[in-house]
């Protein structure tokens, strides 16, 4: 007797998705039944009967009909599903959706007849640019501001700054205060959660607290106490809180102030190992400028990978994005365990879903660019080849031998190949588009130099890393 094969019928959906109609012959399903009762039995412990051994009829009447159908049913889903997407060829990128809901089959279900089940998923978008070559973008061409060298001093001058107890006036921004505060909302009463501290060292410096809570601290001698009434932002991370009024009862405990040293030739030594003040300044505005070029080419870039994602014709599906959101909180996760934090108590479900709700838009500018990149790859016939990827593995040999991190070589290979390739792209569209530059005012950058601060450099095998160190990054 001949046996019945799985019939599949498949329908495009919107967004990237397919429709896949089974028809799972009654063999299937009676085979799958007996599957499970031949699984359970040999677990199943019922007093009288020896480890399986114990009779069908017996082992069903324990079970109950209902319990080993859903059983079953579960098994000739997954078994019909992964046959279905073998004949079909398909490669979902979504786990199957049950179009008539696992309760409704249930109900229906004979092991007697054929079972007919619908199932959703997503599947890779198919790509299409409208256009790829002779891209017009228009970009602002700022020139580098010889200042921003005088202000990476600055900030150099407070890294290396001495902190000194201060008694003899009142707080002013750039103090370092040592507060006590408590917070309820205006409108309950009721406390803030972490909205208080025994004891804080906060820097007075603006936008480091809420509105206002920075700036009622200014003025306030040591001991004073203060009510300030503030508004949270409606942007604020906390939705509970979100443009509620507030009220902080503040007390100035201590205050402590910056003696920073002198710009002179000791100084650079201190914080550039340069000989001298003119050497380092030499070396500051060097990488300075050099950050400042690298600024002005990512904004081109950024023009241009905008300009190429508009002629993308594609139906992105949900999951796409959604994974790329997923990714996103999980680095935030992963930055935020290797400065030592608790990730668990950190990342609470309600912080989850305000990192999801606000890094969607760019999840999804994120994903239409690299579907457009795919594209680009795709009709201009532009690829990486295996001596590519290998000159540059061994460009990362030292580092990986010496990484004390365990390195997935295949990930990192992945990585290589998906850079170099980015960078061909990206250099055919630089050739192969129109960019006009049109000059704004100065504008400064807010990149430090290496010269003067203290810093560790990432390299590329951290990404390969199998999992993340628990260490607090230097700052």
């Amino acid at each position: 007797m001949t046996k019945e094969a799985l019939i599949v019928k498949t329908t495009s959906l919107p967004q990237s998705r397919i429709a896949l109609e089974l028809e799972i012959p009654s063999e299937t399903c009676k085979s799958c039944i007996n599957e499970t009762i031949n699984s359970i039995s040999r677990s199943a412990k019922i007093p009288g009967f020896r480890l399986g051994k114990i009779p069908k009829q017996v082992l069903i009447q324990r079970i109950g009909i209902t319990q080993l159908h859903a059983s079953a049913l579960e098994k000739i889903i997954d078994k019909s599903w992964n046959e279905a997407l073998k004949i079909k060829a398909i490669e979902p990128l979504s786990e199957p959706e049950l179009v008539d809901g696992f309760e409704s089959l249930l109900k229906d279900f004979s092991p007697e007849k054929s079972l007919k089940v619908t199932l959703h998923t997503d599947i890779a978008p198919e790509l299409k640019l409208k256009k790829s070559k002779g891209l017009k973008v228009e970009i602002s061409k700022s020139q580098f501001d010889p200042k921003s060298i005088d202000e990476a001093l600055e900030k150099s001058r407070n890294q290396f700054a001495t902190i000194v107890p201060i008694n003899n006036r009142p707080a002013k921004l750039g103090d370092i205060a040592v507060v006590s505060f408590k917070g309820k909302y205006k409108d309950s009463n009721k406390e803030i959660d972490g909205g208080s501290s025994e004891s804080m060292d906060l820097e007075l410096e603006k936008n480091k607290m809420i509105p206002g809570f920075v700036e009622g601290i200014v003025g306030m001698k040591i001991e004073d106490t203060k009510t300030l009434k503030l508004k949270f932002p409606d942007d604020y991370s906390h939705e509970d809180s979100r443009g509620k009024d507030a009220i902080f009862e503040v007390h100035l405990k201590d205050l402590k102030g910056k003696e920073l040293p002198e710009l002179n030739d000791d100084f650079a030594k201190q914080s550039g190992n340069k000989e001298s003040l003119k050497e380092l300044k030499v070396d500051i505005e060097k990488q300075l400028k050099d950050n400042f070029e690298r600024t002005q080419k990512d904004i081109k870039v950024e023009a241009l990978m905008d300009a190429l994602a508009n002629e993308l014709d594609a139906e992105i599906p949900k999951s796409m994005i959604d994974l790329e959101v997923r990714n996103n909180i999980e680095q935030t996760a992963q930055r935020f365990a290797q400065q030592g934090l608790d990730v668990k108590s950190t990342f609470t479900p309600e912080l989850v879903k305000s990192l999801s709700e606000s890094t969607r838009p760019q999840a999804e500018k994120t994903v239409q660019r690299n579907l457009a990149l795919k594209a680009l790859s795709e009709k201009e016939n532009i690829t990486v080849e295996q001596k590519e990827i290998d000159i540059k593995m061994k460009e990362y040999g030292d580092a990986i031998s010496k990484s004390s991190k365990q390195i997935d070589i295949q990930k990192l290979t992945d990585i290589v190949r998906n850079d170099l390739l980015n960078e061909k792209l990206i250099l055919w569209l630089e050739e192969n588009s129109e960019v006009k530059e049109k000059t704004t005012k100065t504008t400064k950058t807010n990149k430090t130099p290496e010269s003067v601060k203290k810093v560790g450099k990432t390299n590329i095998s951290e990404k390969a890393s199998k999992k993340p160190q628990n260490k607090k990054e230097k700052k």
